[in-house]
């Protein structure tokens, strides 16, 4: 009977036996023979900052323009604070002691929903020789409560790191949606604010760089797991949220000055209509941020709402345009796809009138488009023009029917 060349069991003990030459091996086998693989590369191949290419800052945000329009401001940001993470990681690798310790620098992200800062993290993201890893904050809550905890952010970087610790412990984390986990109330006596402030308590210690016991599978469903040590004192945080109303924290703390020739004369200069440029500290202590997580995010910056100029842009530019996907797309199957100028034209004042910003172009183009996507694949056109008239007839459509389910 045939058996397993390395552990000698027979074909019935197994779930497959594999053939060869001259030998059999058994699946279980094969599963240990992977491991030991593994292992033997991450000792012959461990993480190499010396190998890693240190781009400038310059030629980050290059790389960033292929990809988003507009937020000048936050994208040389976020290069400067690459840059200076690899700076750090390459000072911290090497064996001799340094007079003066860099610390790293935390960002904040703040901007209406739409404007690109889930996008700036996916598009950095592309560039890193790190690991990378982005997170929801919506779902964390306090250890011991329904939903996940604030460890888990440090296991789905270990994750991303093939659990290579050394990697890990120099990645970069974005968190996003982090303006939901804001204080619920101004009386934290009333009830237990476990997905707010117990949330923001319980970051503390990962912002500001800890020594912390992380679950590798999860901390819920497996807890006899023996814990992960990780440090997070190399580890980049950015944070971004869309901090919704924080614009009547802004005008309140602006319009504190109210008498006199002076006053007068700077709130004229005040641009009413972007109120997000004037944000301070202060205003997210207003929100309902605690204090101490705001000092562990010393890099607060913002992005301006979308005008019609930049989301016409963002139509046609971007090295992943809407409009590029839809032309791929319809290429795939071929058909040849086009675009008056009119018709987008159209859609950029939809985005407007709806205000969700970039995400509302692709909304309306998938609106427009579905009804094409259906039917062309099984005819026999192998082209088609978008028309204004035919975009405007398929949004009022989708308006009608909405109007008849209300």
């Amino acid at each position: 009977m045939d058996k397993c060349s390395f552990c000698g069991r027979d074909k019935r003990e197994t779930n497959l036996l594999i053939a060869g030459i001259s030998g059999h091996i058994c699946d279980s086998c094969v599963e240990q023979a992977y491991d030991i693989v593994q292992e033997e590369i991450k000792k012959t191949h461990p993480f190499d900052l010396n190998s890693i290419k240190l781009l400038k800052p310059k030629e980050i945000k290059k790389f960033l323009d292929l990809y988003v329009i507009g937020q000048e401001e936050a994208k040389k940001i976020i290069s400067v604070a690459v840059y200076n993470h690899y700076k750090r990681l390459i000072q911290s690798n090497r064996k001799e002691t340094e007079d003066v310790e860099i610390e790293k620098s935390n960002i904040i992200l703040v901007g209406e929903t739409g404007t690109g800062k889930t996008l700036l993290a996916r598009t950095i993201a592309k560039l890193l020789h790190v690991p990378f890893t982005i997170v929801d904050a919506t779902v964390l809550t306090e250890a011991g409560y329904v939903g996940e905890d604030i460890e888990s952010i440090l296991t789905r970087l270990l994750q991303v790191a093939d659990y290579n610790l050394e990697a890990a412990e120099k990645g970069i984390v974005f968190i996003d949606e982090i303006d939901k986990i804001a204080r619920k109330g101004d009386n934290p006596s009333i009830t237990r604010d476990v997905s707010g402030e117990g949330v923001q308590q319980g970051l503390l210690k990962l912002l500001e760089g800890s020594i912390v016991n992380v679950p590798p599978q999860g901390g819920r469903k497996h807890p006899d797991q023996k814990m992960i040590p990780v440090d997070t004192r190399n580890v980049l945080f950015i944070c971004g949220g869309a901090f919704e109303g924080i614009e009547r924290k802004i005008a309140q703390r602006l319009n504190t000055t109210v008498v006199g020739y002076n006053a007068a004369r700077k709130s004229d200069i005040i641009d009413r209509n972007n109120l997000m440029q004037y944000i301070a500290p202060q205003d997210l202590r207003a929100y309902g941020m605690i204090p101490e997580i705001i000092g562990r995010l010393p890099m607060l910056t913002f992005l301006h709402p979308l005008d019609k100029k930049a989301l016409r842009s963002i139509l046609t530019e971007p090295k992943n345009a809407i409009i590029k996907q839809y032309i791929k797309l319809f290429e795939l199957d071929g058909i040849k796809l086009t675009f008056e100028e009119e018709t987008l034209d159209y859609v950029v004042e939809k985005a407007v009138e709806f205000k969700l910003g970039a995400r509302g172009l692709r909304s309306i183009c998938e609106a427009i488009m579905i009804d094409a996507m259906f039917e062309l694949p099984s005819g026999e056109e192998n082209e088609i023009n978008i028309t204004a008239d035919y975009a405007k007839s398929k949004i009022e459509k989708v308006n009608l029917q909405r109007l008849k389910a209300a």
